[in-house]
């Protein structure tokens, strides 16, 4: 991990969260509240009902993985007898209900936390689940009083839930709660391995030098769950997250099978429509040429298999 001289996190390129003026200029300007009610105007991601009785079927060693979106950059994997939540979004000014309710999952062998904001790492919902958390360095003392069992990683970092190995990787972002945390906690994505199936989820990133690096050190990428939305204005949201057009380009660095696109249609976050991203990385795909089959665009409570036995 790299930190700055006062011991807070860094991104790998020394970058560092934006300046308190960049964020009072963002939030109260006017241009940006009438590009926010430009924002509401748009449609949300699509939601189908999720296949319950499948869900609570855990696939085995050698059946691939099983990938359910539940919305936002929530998802439930499955594979090698293991259940993993990246994640159960809170109920906080959502646009479209989760894929899942907390009564409806199965049994969840751990909780995969990328990074501390809010719109990912939700107190409450990680309690009411109930499972240890896997997430950066300096997560715990999140987690204080929740009763929750946390294991903390470093970039590059791994630990194994039952058969299924589990690798912290690094993201382009950045991690607060409240004004005086900031990056006082690692952020970062997570490579899950299985018997027969590899899955990278990027956490939030924006565009950086290490997507080819992740895709060398851990080839066959199965799938690739991306965030595509939350980028408008550029100047300010770009250096933390991917716009549709650099996630594809991400993909291509990464070499993976499929792209999962993920982080739009849930929540109003910046300033562009709630399905434009899913516009934008359709006529990307197309400008490319690229397989059409390998564009995961999938609804909120969709299922896919990815790996052996798909």
């Amino acid at each position: 991990m790299v930190k700055d001289v006062y011991g807070r996190f860094v991104n790998m390129d020394g970058t560092s969260p934006h300046s308190f003026g960049d964020i009072m200029k963002w939030g109260i300007s006017g241009v940006a509240s009438r590009h926010r009610i430009r924002a509401q105007r748009g449609a949300t991601a699509p939601v189908v009902s999720p296949d319950i009785d499948l869900i609570h079927d855990v696939p085995g060693p050698c059946d691939g993985a099983r990938l359910t979106w539940l919305g936002h950059s929530s998802w439930l994997v499955q594979m090698d007898s293991v259940s993993l939540l990246d994640r159960l979004e809170p109920g906080l000014r959502r646009k479209v209900p989760p894929g899942l309710r907390v009564e409806q999952l199965p049994k969840i062998d751990a909780q995969l936390v990328t990074h501390s904001h809010y719109d990912h790492l939700d107190r409450p919902t990680l309690k009411a689940v109930g499972a240890p958390v896997v997430a950066g360095a300096g997560v715990s003392r999140i987690l204080t009083g929740t009763g929750l069992e946390c294991l903390e990683l470093d970039w590059w970092e791994q630990t194994s839930v039952g058969g299924v190995r589990i690798t912290f990787v690094p993201a382009q972002h950045w991690s607060r709660r409240g004004l005086l945390d900031g990056n006082r906690s690692l952020w970062g994505g997570f490579v899950i391995e299985g018997s027969s199936s590899r899955l990278y989820h990027a956490g939030d990133t924006a565009w950086f030098d290490r997507f080819r690096e992740i895709g060398r050190r851990f080839p066959g990428l199965h799938a690739a769950m991306l965030p595509i939305g939350a980028y408008a204005p550029g100047w300010f949201m770009e250096r933390h997250h991917l716009n549709p057009e650099q996630a594809v380009a991400a993909w291509l660095e990464l070499e993976s099978d499929l792209l999962l696109p993920m982080h739009w249609g849930t929540f109003r976050l910046s300033h562009e429509p709630l399905d434009e991203p899913s516009r934008r990385i359709r006529e990307e795909w197309r400008r490319r040429g690229l397989d059409e089959a390998r564009l995961g665009l999938i609804p909120i409570g969709e299922t896919v298999w990815v790996g052996m036995g798909t």
